[in-house]
């Protein structure tokens, strides 16, 4: 009786510290800002401004009202590789035009995509942001400052 006890003992102690190290060694969420400018043949198509996190689809879909047809639809799933470091798999439709690519971005890292067949088809211009790092927050104090000025960011 006494080996039975020891056993179910020791085995509820080893399922508490497996479950103790499982959560400690998964990855921690990070939210992320994106700002995206999607670019069609050189005509600006749409300029969003999104909130994520690492892990999780963000899906960004903008259509005029009362049109089947999306002007844009885009997809991130961004995932970190390291401190500060950020795989993404990114995915543009507009009409008549789709992109995939996949990346490696820095926070605070700037990159230009071209995704069409040929230049200027399909242009995406990326910017990855930690939310609540010391850029973000300048970032959005300089945008409550610029609101509502032409040119603004």
């Amino acid at each position: 009786m006494r080996a039975l006890i020891s056993i179910a003992l020791f085995a509820v102690v080893g399922f508490g510290c497996a479950e103790a190290h499982r959560k400690a060694s998964a990855p921690v969420a990070r939210k992320l800002y994106f700002a995206v400018e999607l670019h069609r043949q050189g005509k600006l198509v749409g300029h969003p401004k999104l909130l994520g996190e690492t892990g999780k689809v963000l899906k960004a879909e903008r259509r005029q009202p009362g049109s089947d047809v999306a002007d844009y639809v885009l997809m991130l799933t961004p995932t970190q590789s390291g401190a500060g470091l950020y795989h993404l798999d990114l995915d543009v439709a507009v009409p008549e035009a789709v992109g995939h690519s996949e990346i490696s971005l820095l926070h605070g890292e700037v990159r230009k995509l071209e995704l069409g067949h040929k230049p200027g088809d399909l242009a995406v211009t990326l910017t990855l942001m930690e939310v609540d790092s010391p850029e973000f927050r300048t970032l959005m104090q300089l945008m409550r400052e610029s609101r509502g000025r032409p040119g603004a960011i």
